[in-house]
């Protein structure tokens, strides 16, 4: 399959960044849908959405070429959903404030500086692209924030508690990677 470059480089209005922008309006959704009826089946579908439209906007993007807007729009929407749904899931259920607080913080935390770290490296002309891990990382939160809400597993809270811990070191670990990554790009340009 050939790689057609349909979309210039800034361009806003591709069919990627527009599954994306479904994406944000339907985290929302999933966010509340957490709080009201975490354990239920339209919540899972409503996350599985999310999560399918994540995935084929990444193809999408890849077809037609990427842009400057979804290199920022993806992460964004990633964010919302990840970061909302764990904060949500910490005020739906009582025990899930001390199972998932610290790991919220530290992907909080991670998230802030990150983005922090992004900006600054771009005003220097230093782009950080999404590595393959930070990929999995994403994919293993989200699998930990699915395992609390599809009613078949939402009871057995070691499945969400070890996704969630394995989600945080993948966290850090990629954070620690893009960091190092690009002072290594920094150096050799200067």
């Amino acid at each position: 399959m050939s790689t057609e470059h349909t979309y210039g480089p800034t361009a806003l209005l591709t069919p990627a960044n527009l599954m994306t922008g479904f994406r944000l309006l339907v985290a929302p959704v999933f966010i509340y849908m957490i709080v009201v009826d975490r354990i239920s089946w339209w919540t899972t579908g409503v996350g599985l959405l999310a999560a399918m439209s994540d995935y084929f906007d990444g193809i999408v993007a890849r077809r037609h070429g990427t842009t400057t807007s979804g290199a920022f729009l993806d992460p964004l929407a990633d964010k919302v959903i990840v970061l909302g749904g764990l904060y949500a899931i910490i005020l739906a259920r009582p025990h899930g404030v001390t199972t998932f607080i610290v790991p919220a913080i530290i992907i909080t935390l991670r998230e802030i500086w990150m983005s922090v770290y992004r900006s600054r490296s771009a005003k220097r002309g230093v782009s950080i692209p999404a590595s393959q891990l930070a990929k999995w990382k994403t994919f293993v939160q989200d699998w930990a924030i699915a395992f609390c809400v599809i009613p078949i597993t939402a009871h057995h809270i070691w499945l969400a508690t070890a996704t969630i811990w394995l989600a945080v070191a993948l966290t850090l670990y990629t954070g620690w990677q893009y960091y190092y990554v690009g002072k290594r790009v920094v150096a050799g340009a200067s």
